[in-house]
């Protein structure tokens, strides 16, 4: 009998926990971590999930989760790092401690999870470090640029990363959602406004309309992309990138279209006047 794989997970709210359950149903052992426990409430009735507060925008918080599971099982064979915050608005109007908090949570987390996590498998030469991007990462949308932002460092992060961790036999992946139903969208849309002070009052509703973009009628069903993408990670051999979920396809497309025609498509796109 195969020894059941230790996956970390961090981030774990919405659609992230069909993904821990789902790594469950597999026989993996699933540490579940999110800045709030209540958050994860459901998940701890199934065996093989144990849920852990973990902030990753703290070196000692993270540590000392890695350091509990190791304690407890003696590995961690995957992590996953799901952890984000969005950051809404026009670019040149964000204030900066909400840019460094976009990147901590999304870049700077994903990068302390793998290097707590790094020193134990590398000293067993094996692993996989999973980080959750966006299809936004390489294609840039207004009104979100904060977060398109954050997630293209995450990508130049995940290549550079399965480069370097070659020689301990470490795989990294990199998915890139595209649109997964979720309730994000509603509730982002519920706290956000500009400042009054703010330029772009007049495209407010595009703001909006970027907000709910991802929630269209061709928006992947959260358990179909856990379940796709927990298979795929569950490989001998995971990909190194990966795509799917709404427009994911649309977004290849632009990749090999002329950026300039891009850019200019996707402004006129998300500032029409109604």
């Amino acid at each position: 009998m195969s020894t059941p794989r230790v996956v970390l997970v961090s981030g774990c709210s919405s659609e992230a926990l069909l993904r821990c359950e789902r790594f469950a149903s597999e026989g993996c052992r699933v540490y579940a971590t999110a800045r709030r426990l209540e958050a994860m409430a459901g998940l701890d009735a199934h065996p093989l999930i144990s849920l852990e507060k973990m902030d990753v925008t703290s070196d000692a918080d993270v540590r000392r989760v890695v350091e509990l599971i190791v304690a407890q099982v003696g590995r961690i064979d995957i992590v996953v790092n799901n952890a984000g915050v969005m950051g809404v608005g026009p670019l040149i109007e964000q204030p900066m401690d909400t840019v460094n908090a976009v990147f901590d949570a999304n870049t700077y987390g994903a990068l302390r999870v793998a290097q707590a996590a790094f020193p134990h498998m590398a000293a067993r030469r094996s692993g996989l470090v999973v980080n959750i991007g966006s299809v936004v990462a390489d294609i840039a949308v207004p009104w979100n640029g904060t977060y398109s932002a954050s997630k293209a460092a995450v990508r130049a992060m995940s290549d550079i990363l399965s480069m370097e961790l070659k020689p301990f036999n470490i795989r990294v992946m990199y998915i890139a959602p595209g649109s997964v139903r979720s309730n994000l969208s509603d509730n982002q849309a519920a706290r956000f406004s500009l400042a009054p002070t703010s330029l772009y009052t007049t495209f407010l509703p595009n703001i909006l309309q970027r907000i709910h973009a991802s929630q269209g009628a061709n928006s992947l069903p959260a358990d179909a992309f856990a379940k796709t993408v927990v298979r795929r990670v569950l490989q001998k051999k995971p990909p190194r990138y990966m795509t799917l979920g709404g427009n994911s396809t649309a977004f290849a497309v632009f990749a090999w279209l002329p950026k300039g025609f891009v850019l200019w498509y996707l402004w006129r796109l998300y500032s029409r006047r109604t």
